[in-house]
């Protein structure tokens, strides 16, 4: 192990001669948040990330179904805190943490910290069939992007050159197992990419012929909507040409496509997973219980059971709002989660409380294709073009930076009015 970077820890309130330390593991909506919360705090803050750079995680499937490049939804973390002066970025792993001693583990360091927030996010979950994921990649990251990329045009590659037509059937059969937010966002997309965009492309076979089926094990498609706005999304879906199972669980997964608990086997080169999330390994980390997605249970101040200055935030994070129902996992909350921490800390340096953490719901949306979307603001309903057009403009807004804004704007009134989709690259193989 190399030399600690700031190894002894101190207390809360910082240690004599030097000013408290706030580690930040993550680099997400909810860790971005925190830190940027904190620039004019007298505190050192030390962001830790595996990766270099922030992710615009809802629009992950634009790059999947390529719409966008990855460089148009991310943005170097450096780069947003270079202006914080009281922040620094260390990209690297972490390992473990040290509660007794108060420090950080990573590859190559000990991190001491005062406060430490844990924004880890979350990672695939199959259910206990992790074997599945080689056959069914999942979408968090944007190597994960690249690969349903350059799977999914792969296989109309692969259907242009066969002559057999069972091959051909398979390859052009695309499975996505999960109706929520995702599942939905790349069904409607892969439609949209085989019947407008690369229509005309090929010479011997119809991408437009391509099946897309959305596999959903319950009653119906984005069951955190209400029932009336499901409804809605599986009959947009069902008009793109999305062939839509409900109450499918899928008990088998592998290179020949799935098999159903009814019996029924669906052929597919491509099979896309958007079932389930399990929170990072911080409950392991931190000696600490977990519920059934591994998050932690923590407090109506984000704080960890029993560890003094240590807040759990984001998808990693199973909270409860005013109305007694967890927290959803998704970015608003891990903005706000993030924003309250930093409030939070400021305060109880200054010996000060404020009050428990309280999530606003601004509304929930979800796109289905084009002109096609649902939209739930509790006192409306939208669904349609209002609804896409809203998801829209609500995307572009909370994108990090003004040049992606433009940019991605740009990409998609280019792509609206010509039907094209400019990343369509696949990276990543060696040629054979």
């Amino acid at each position: 192990m190399s030399d600690d970077i700031d190894a002894t820890p101190g207390h809360a309130a910082g240690a004599a001669g030097r000013r408290p330390q706030v580690v930040i593991l993550g680099a997400g909506f909810g860790g971005l948040n925190a830190a940027m919360g904190l620039r004019k705090a007298d505190v050192d803050v030390t962001v830790i990330d595996r990766r270099n750079y922030h992710l615009f995680q809802p629009l992950l499937y634009q790059v999947a179904t390529a719409g966008l490049s990855p460089a148009q939804i991310a943005m170097p973390i450096r780069r947003i805190l270079s202006r914080q002066k009281n922040a620094k970025v260390l990209m690297e792993s972490v390992q473990g943490i040290d509660t007794a001693s108060r420090a950080v583990v990573t590859d190559n360091s000990r991190i001491g910290y005062d406060f430490l927030v844990i924004a880890t996010g979350a990672r695939h979950a199959y259910f206990g069939h992790d074997e599945w994921e080689a056959s069914a990649p999942g979408l968090k990251t944007i190597p994960d992007a690249t690969e349903i990329r350059g799977r999914i045009l792969t296989a109309f590659e692969r259907a242009e050159a066969t002559r057999d037509p069972d091959l051909r059937a398979n390859l052009l059969t695309f499975v996505i197992v999960g109706g929520g937010p995702t599942g939905v966002e790349l069904a409607g997309a892969i439609v949209e990419l085989a019947r407008k965009a690369i229509v005309r492309d090929f010479r011997h076979i119809d991408p437009s012929s391509a099946r897309v089926i959305l596999v959903e094990a319950g009653e119906r498609v984005l069951p955190t909507f209400p029932e009336k706005l499901s409804a809605k999304a599986k009959t947009q879906l069902e008009r793109l040409g999305v062939e839509v199972r409900l109450g499918a669980a899928v008990v088998r997964c592998d290179g020949d496509g799935v098999g159903l608990a009814d019996g029924q086997e669906i052929a597919a080169a491509s099979v896309l997973w958007a079932a389930g999330v399990m929170a990072s390994r911080a409950a392991k980390w931190l000696g600490v219980p977990a519920d059934r997605a591994g998050r932690v249970v923590v407090d109506e101040r984000l704080h960890a059971p029993g560890l003094d200055g240590v807040y759990v935030i984001g998808d990693t994070a199973a909270v409860k709002g005013a109305d007694g129902r967890l927290v959803p996992g998704v970015a608003p909350a891990a903005k706000q989660m993030g924003k309250y921490v930093a409030r939070l800390i400021k305060a109880k340096l200054s010996g000060s409380a404020i009050e428990p953490f309280r999530y606003r719901d601004y509304g929930n949306l979800a796109t289905i294709g084009r002109k096609a979307a649902v939209a739930d603001f509790g006192w409306l309903w939208l669904s349609g073009l209002p609804a896409w057009l809203l998801w829209c403009f609500a995307h572009l807004f909370f994108l990090v930076g003004f040049r992606n804004r433009i940019v991605v704007f740009l990409d998609w009134a280019w792509a609206y009015v010509t039907f094209d989709r400019g990343a369509r690259l696949i990276t990543g193989r060696e040629d054979r």
